[in-house]
């Protein structure tokens, strides 16, 4: 194995397994501090993509990045091709859910299955996907049943978020590295030289749990605020206010105290379901993290509700959805609010219109069933109602008096709470929001 007594700046060889999300960031990031990487991946069109220079989904910087470090940086379909010089593997490929909730970890062992062969030179495997608690310890049987005794075998989880990921990367909050011997984890902290942000290491249970526990706190916390914003809603209150007063305790802090329609993308909703999975399989009801989940899946379904009641009813309504993925910066739709949105107003009777400057939705339902627009003009055109789904800065710049005018009633449901209010009420707008009480505006009572 190679020395690891002290940590060296020197360039390493590395392979990524899956060019995802978590692996083309991981990949085009390696490369930027120096090392030479190459990109494994099993689907042919994202591969000769990437080898023409073209990124397969929206990530910022990522492409810049990619170009920059084309000399270090490759792309491959073969697992041999891509082994055959690495020091080290990382694995980044999806851990989706399954039925019963529990990870589907069949990519993760594809990938142990096809380095069993060709690892025997490697100094470690390293693990990005995000995995249930005991994974490494099996990972690691299985390696030494093949005799890969020697190579060793890291935790790394990664805590980036869509649309600022390369920078997550490169300015992190911290590096958690979980390794079964010191001298693994002192050679995989090495190939984050040039990194400044505190490195964190552990055994590799521990750092499985970081990842699952980090993501279940801060969908709890967007849960939390979410549930007072109804009370809110209940009562008077105006959760914008609440919200902004509590996230000045120091204790607390301002972040993920936005409340909206729920959480979504490819973390919060999966990790947070195999938490509880995995907790219900040791036994132990998670009860608090039942609520968070449960209470996310409500929350876009209480938004139809009240535009429901306002409106009297959805049946022929015509209603604007403003923003598809699930949060801005990214065309992610996985777990997006906008989908369950989308779906209940079909299912109402309604027409759905919608504009996104960047989603992929798909040919699937329920977006086959609605008209998309380039402009936030078409899409609120003759609507009955908009409702304000993600966050873009775009919608700030909207000229909201030009849009009541093309509405059949002035309506919107301000989902993110983005809106002036006053702003909204001047141009005639009835309007909606999270955690506030309803308001008219001139021209609509």
């Amino acid at each position: 194995m190679t020395d690891t007594t002290t940590l060296s700046p020197a360039p390493r060889r590395i392979a990524v397994f899956g060019a995802g999300y978590i692996g083309l960031v991981t990949g085009a990031c390696f490369a930027e501090l120096g090392h030479r990487v190459v990109v494994r991946d099993i689907q042919p069109e994202r591969i000769e993509l990437l080898r023409s220079g073209d990124v397969p989904f929206f990530e910022p910087g990522l492409g810049n990045l990619i170009i920059r470090n084309k000399e270090r940086l490759s792309f491959t379909l073969d697992a041999d091709e891509a082994v055959q010089d690495a020091e080290a593997v990382f694995v980044c490929v999806d851990t989706p859910p399954t039925a019963s909730g529990d990870a589907d970890l069949s990519r993760v062992w594809a990938v142990v299955e096809a380095l069993k062969n060709t690892a025997s030179h490697l100094v470690a495997i390293v693990v990005k996907s995000t995995v249930p608690v005991g994974t490494g310890s099996r990972v690691r049987a299985a390696l030494d049943e093949a005799g890969l005794s020697g190579v060793g075998y890291a935790s790394n989880p990664e805590f980036t978020a869509e649309g600022s990921a390369v920078a997550d990367f490169l300015h992190p909050d911290r590096v958690v590295i979980g390794a079964f011997d010191e001298a693994t984890a002192h050679w995989v902290e090495g190939l984050y030289t040039g990194i400044e942000g505190p490195v964190e290491t552990m055994d590799v249970a521990s750092a499985e749990m970081v990842k699952l526990a980090s993501n279940a706190l801060l969908a709890t916390k967007i849960t939390f605020i979410n549930e007072i914003a109804t009370v809110c809603e209940a009562t008077g209150a105006d959760i914008t206010q609440v919200a902004r007063a509590v996230g000045r305790d120091h204790r607390l802090g301002p972040h993920f105290l936005n409340a909206g329609l729920g959480y979504g993308g490819s973390c919060f909703p999966k990790d947070s379901r195999a938490l509880r999975a995995m907790a219900s399989n040791s036994g132990y009801p998670f009860q608090l993290l039942n609520a968070v989940i449960e209470v996310n899946e409500l929350q876009p379904r209480r938004a139809i509700q009240r535009l429901k009641s306002e409106l009297g009813g959805l049946r022929g309504r015509r209603v604007a959805l403003l923003g598809l993925t699930f949060k801005p910066g990214t065309d992610d739709m996985r777990e997006a609010p906008s989908t369950v949105i989308a779906s209940r107003l079909l299912a109402e009777g309604a027409e759905v219109t919608c504009w996104d400057p960047m989603a992929r939705p798909g040919e699937a339902e329920p977006w086959t069933s609605t008209t998309r627009h380039q402009d936030v003009a078409g899409a609120v055109t003759d609507a009955d109602a908009a409702v304000l789904v993600t966050e873009w800065p775009e919608l700030a710049d909207v000229d909201w008096h030009a849009a009541a005018r093309r509405m059949r009633a002035p309506l919107i449901l301000d989902g993110r709470n983005l809106l002036d209010p006053e702003a909204l009420l001047d141009a005639g707008f009835t309007y909606m929001s999270v955690g506030r009480a309803t308001r008219y505006g001139r021209a609509t009572r």
